[in-house]
């Protein structure tokens, strides 16, 4: 059916078009990577007018907590009361194709950034030209997370990356000067060094789900390769980095079951040298006891690679009452004004996406200076017009990467294969 002009017939034709391809996708696209986890009941649009659902991926907070009196107060800056379920992150995408297929959509949903793409292309979400949702302040390298074919579909709430947290003893034991490493080659030394002097290197989660694809990407990227071409050299030298930190013993063998949070507690530990981790893990590293960096992840040959970004997207679904976005435009503005962006992405761990709020939270915080650095150069999963490609590609990409590092295959041969299952 053509795209019109009356948004009324775009949100009949954009509901038919939700697919099983669709479905597929987001059971692969919504494996946690950095976003809370637990259960919620479901809850669906109010007969009443007056009431606006807001669907989000937060279950750990509870009626009364900070996040949950912020979207009654944008509620009763706009004049409505709020309906709001907090899903895990894997059920949200689900309960929201479902309400899609059933024309019951929420008014507000915010979802995890891959899944921006899956949902807009199934036909789930306005674009922000019809919702009129400001973009123009965030920083377009997060914004390119919620881009598809040219359009945008909502704003980022906030986000998160990976880099190297270090620990400043058992580098310092080893002899090894952190200013030095720069590169793969440089780090590779000082996992060596710190290995001979009897401590461990580097941990990191390489589990066989999207939170594998998801840490193996900085590397990925920073070796120069495409997810077009997963089997080019520049990414088998990715892969063979880690393979070699398991043969030589810089990196334990549990990284193949390792998720980001098990990867942590070895970590935390304050055994090993290095961990791959992500933002959310910074209130944890100033418990630790022991002192600890933020290392950007080197790219191959020097400087920052890039690392993909995690974190949601505030997000308006079509709806067949197109009434109601003028009362959604203002819980939506109210929800990612500079104001309410601070105190919302400290709540949550997450690194602002403008550079005004930004700003704010380093001046409050000089630890996370590293971690919006990082943010700065990470970059979107679905970028590059991925879309609902990616979700396909990533599994590829972690089967490779479990493949390699076990032994089954080269990883040479692993990606081969990988890319060969992702066409």
């Amino acid at each position: 059916m053509p795209d019109t002009k009356d948004p009324a017939m775009n949100s009949f034709s954009r509901r038919h078009r939700l697919t099983a391809a669709a479905l597929t996708a987001l059971a692969v696209a919504t494996s946690a990577t950095a976003c809370g986890s637990g259960s919620a009941g479901t809850g669906t649009k109010a007969a009443d007018d007056g009431t606006y659902t807001i669907w989000d991926p937060y279950p750990q907070f509870a009626k009364g907590s900070a996040w949950v009196k912020l979207l009654d107060a944008c509620g009763s800056e706009a004049g409505v009361k709020i309906k709001r379920t907090g899903f895990d992150t894997s059920d949200l995408a689900n309960k929201t194709l479902l309400a899609a297929q059933q024309g019951n959509s929420p008014d507000v949903l915010i979802v995890d950034n891959p899944v921006v793409s899956t949902l807009a292309e199934a036909g789930v979400l306005t674009t922000t030209d019809e919702s009129k949702l400001d973009t123009s302040g965030v920083d377009p390298n997060l914004l390119a997370a919620g881009q598809s074919d040219g359009k945008t579909y909502g704003t980022p709430i906030g986000a998160n990356t990976l880099a190297l947290y270090y620990n400043k003893k058992v580098l310092k034991e080893a002899g090894v000067d952190i200013a030095t490493v720069k590169d793969w080659t440089s780090l590779t030394s000082a996992l060596g060094k710190v290995e001979r002097a009897g401590k461990k290197g580097i941990t990191f989660s390489a589990i066989g789900t999207e939170e594998g694809s998801f840490q193996f990407l900085p590397w990925f990227w920073g070796s120069g390769a495409e997810l077009t071409d997963v089997d080019s050299a520049a990414a088998v030298s990715a892969l063979s980095l880690w393979k070699d930190w398991l043969d030589k013993g810089y990196a334990p063998n549990s990284v193949l079951n390792n998720t980001q949070t098990t990867s942590w507690q070895e970590f935390a530990t304050g055994d090993y040298a290095f961990a791959e981790n992500g933002t959310w893990q910074l209130a944890a590293a100033k418990k630790a006891g022991f002192d600890f960096g933020v290392l950007p992840v080197p790219a191959s040959e020097g400087g920052s690679a890039a690392a993909p970004t995690g974190g949601e997207f505030v997000t308006v679904p079509v709806q067949s009452d197109t009434g109601r976005y003028t009362t959604t435009r203002k819980l939506t503005t109210c929800l990612t004004s500079t104001k309410n962006l601070y105190d919302t992405d400290t709540t949550l761990s997450y690194v602002a996406p403008t550079g005004e709020v930004q700003d704010k939270q380093v001046a409050a915080d000089p630890d996370l200076k590293p971690w919006v650095d990082a943010v700065k150069s990470a970059k979107g999963r679905t970028s590059d017009d991925l879309g609902t490609k990616y979700p396909k590609i990533s599994e590829q990409l972690w089967k490779a990467v479990q493949s390699a590092l076990s032994g089954s295959k080269s990883p040479k041969d692993a990606l081969t294969t990988a890319q060969s299952a992702a066409k």
